[in-house]
């Protein structure tokens, strides 16, 4: 099942404080490949329940599936991703 992909608020500020080459790369990979293996990728425990995560590089993707949609909320480097 396809999803459609909507971004939270927050996430054109991770984006730009990521390199332009690297963002691009990531937002490509988000549109090819997760809307389709959305439900493949591993979920998040603890006080991250309920959101799963995607890989692309040393960046993480941290999303929630709702209905027919997949919701970004966060894009950063896999050291600051979990923290507040």
């Amino acid at each position: 099942m396809a999803y459609r992909i909507t971004f939270k608020k927050s996430v054109s500020r991770d984006l730009r404080k990521i390199d332009i080459t690297e963002a691009d790369r990531i937002l490509s990979k988000i549109s090819e490949e997760l809307s389709d293996k959305a439900e493949s990728m591993r979920e998040l425990k603890r006080r991250f329940a309920g959101l799963r995560k995607y890989r692309v590089g040393e960046y993480r993707i941290i999303f929630t599936i709702l209905n027919d949609s997949i919701l970004i909320t966060r894009i950063r480097h896999r050291k600051e991703v979990y923290k507040n």
